[in-house]
């Protein structure tokens, strides 16, 4: 099947090369030239494990072409919308300006019994707009929302291996015509078992802010169980054992730390409030507030930790931050519990240096002022206090008796309660983690 991808940046330039790589014609357009220039020759414009390696496969079958040509739409059956959403300036809501814009650029290069295929996340209430656009240009064209739930890091295996498919089209039934379509899409994910559920335009549009909102509570729900630890002289992480033993609760999500960032949960739960006062069911929604304001109070309390570990003052510390992404395997800054710490952390009279495996380069254009240094042990030279603020495998497996030489105090802030310790106490090092005693 010929597939046109509109907009290449992190959704749309895996789900493009995951299309080509089901065996579909995939062309990925983007305004971007220098984007469309790094993809053309198998280069990802950010880090996401599989997805060069991918890119480099499928072009060699020349199934995958990149272009800023919107007229290379033409042709295709299936067109995605993968844009950008972001959180307007100054706004809770989401910004549509860029959904808006392709799908009002596609209009012309449609062919009757073409599917317009949403997969950007946006306000409930924007696929049945779109729909009447799309319609009055060719009535024959339907216009799909099937959202999207990829994991920054694990990109590529839930593109290829999801573990859902959600189609939302006008009435909602298995007998709309776009549904065949979209199996034949999928067909190679569908056969091997993943569940697919049909339903009307509004249900599949909240259906990734209600998930990504329920994650974001339950983050913040552990995170206010950590502060009462604290309190209490209890031991979070075993708090979270226990009840995540529950069927009904789960241990996933239940890590207490920082907090969450990125480019989807905050600005997710921020345009869900948003879109929901809109509505005029805004009540509904009042909780997500307090889930936004735990979640940032989580910063200043590492910022308070770290003031007690360096007993009372910041000022002149040297501390080292271990990790500027929002996660693990990943070089996305966006949000960044970690590096709003460190620039906090300046700000209060610190010295800071920030290390990370990946995502230098993105942390030193959203916070030029901080200090950056790739090496591990470089950074960590001469350090008053270590924070351990991503979770990367290496910081994991960081070893306390060999950094008890390279620092000037073996003082360590474990922010993602990652590291032992028990091992960490007994290599010297006085240890502070997130609601442990």
């Amino acid at each position: 099947m010929r597939i046109t991808v509109i907009g290449c940046g992190y959704l749309g330039a895996v789900h493009a090369a995951c299309m080509a790589k089901l065996g579909h014609d995939v062309t990925g357009i983007d305004v971007d030239e220098a984007k469309i220039a790094a993809l053309s020759a198998a280069r990802a414009p950010f880090y996401e494990p599989g997805l060069e390696e991918l890119l480099d496969d499928v072009q060699a079958t020349g199934r995958l072409s990149f272009t800023s040509d919107m007229s290379a739409a033409a042709g295709s059956a299936v067109h995605f919308v993968c844009v950008g959403t972001p959180q307007k300036k100054g706004e809770n809501a989401a910004d549509l300006t860029y959904v808006d814009a392709a799908v009002t650029a596609l209009l012309p290069y449609l062919s009757s019994g073409d599917l317009v295929v949403g997969k950007s996340t946006v306000p409930v209430g924007t696929a049945g707009r779109l729909a009447q656009l799309v319609q009055a240009q060719n009535p024959s064209v339907h216009l799909v929302w099937n959202p999207e739930f990829l994991r920054e890091g694990h990109a590529v295996a839930d593109t290829l291996q999801p573990d859902r498919f959600v189609y939302g089209v006008t009435d909602g039934s298995e007998d709309h015509p776009a549904v065949a379509v979209l199996d034949a899409v999928y067909s190679t994910p569908l056969a091997s078992g993943t569940p697919r559920l049909v339903t009307d335009h509004p249900t599949a549009e909240l259906v990734k802010t209600a998930a990504n909102s329920f994650l974001a509570t339950k983050i913040s729900f552990i995170n206010a169980m950590a502060e009462l630890c604290e309190a209490a002289g209890a031991d979070v992480t075993r708090l979270a054992d226990a009840i995540g033993m529950d069927d009904r609760i789960g241990r996933k999500f239940l890590n207490a730390g920082i907090g969450f960032g990125g480019g989807c949960l905050p600005k997710d739960i921020r345009a869900f409030m948003a879109r929901a006062g809109e509505l005029g069911a805004d009540q509904a929604l009042t909780f997500l507030r307090e889930v936004d304001a735990i979640n940032m109070r989580r910063r200043t309390r590492v910022v308070e930790l770290t003031r007690e570990l360096c007993d009372g003052s910041l000022l002149g510390q040297r501390i080292t931050v271990l990790g500027a992404a929002f996660k693990p395997e990943s070089d996305d800054v966006r949000d960044s519990p970690a590096l709003s710490i460190a620039a906090q952390l300046q700000l209060q009279g610190a010295v800071v240096t920030v290390t990370d495996p990946k995502a230098l380069s993105n942390a030193a254009r959203r916070f030029p002022e901080l200090h950056y240094e790739p090496d591990t042990d470089k950074a960590v030279e001469n350090a008053d206090a270590l924070l351990v603020l991503t979770e990367w495998q290496e910081y994991v497996q960081l070893d306390p008796y060999a950094l008890s030489g390279l620092v000037a105090s073996t003082r360590v802030l474990d922010g993602r309660n990652i590291l032992d310790p028990g091992k960490w106490r007994s290599a010297g090092w006085s240890y502070r983690g997130m609601g442990r005693p």
